[in-house]
């Protein structure tokens, strides 16, 4: 089972607001989801964005693959950079 970090839409036509969850890649994109990782709300200013490291750290190293949109959010969060330091530490 393929399994990917990515966002699901929720919120109104205009004002989104999406949650950062671990699926499987064939699920549909507000399908079905295994584990709800986060939160982000970018029509605030500035956008919010809430994550739970611990769980995505967890998911990153259990083989998940983030979309682009994720890792851009984590990378500003600082959490792929402590995935990479974990991973080549070992």
């Amino acid at each position: 089972m393929a399994v990917k970090i990515r966002l699901k839409r929720l919120g109104a036509k205009k004002s989104p607001f999406y949650r950062i969850v671990v699926a499987d890649s064939r699920s549909p994109r507000d399908g079905r989801i295994i584990e709800e990782v986060g939160t982000y709300n970018p029509v605030a200013q500035p956008a919010i964005v809430d994550i739970n490291e611990e769980s995505a750290l967890k998911w990153l190293q259990d083989g998940a693959k983030p979309s682009d949109t994720v890792r851009n959010l984590f990378s500003n969060q600082g959490i792929m950079e402590k995935y990479h330091n974990a991973k080549n530490s070992k």
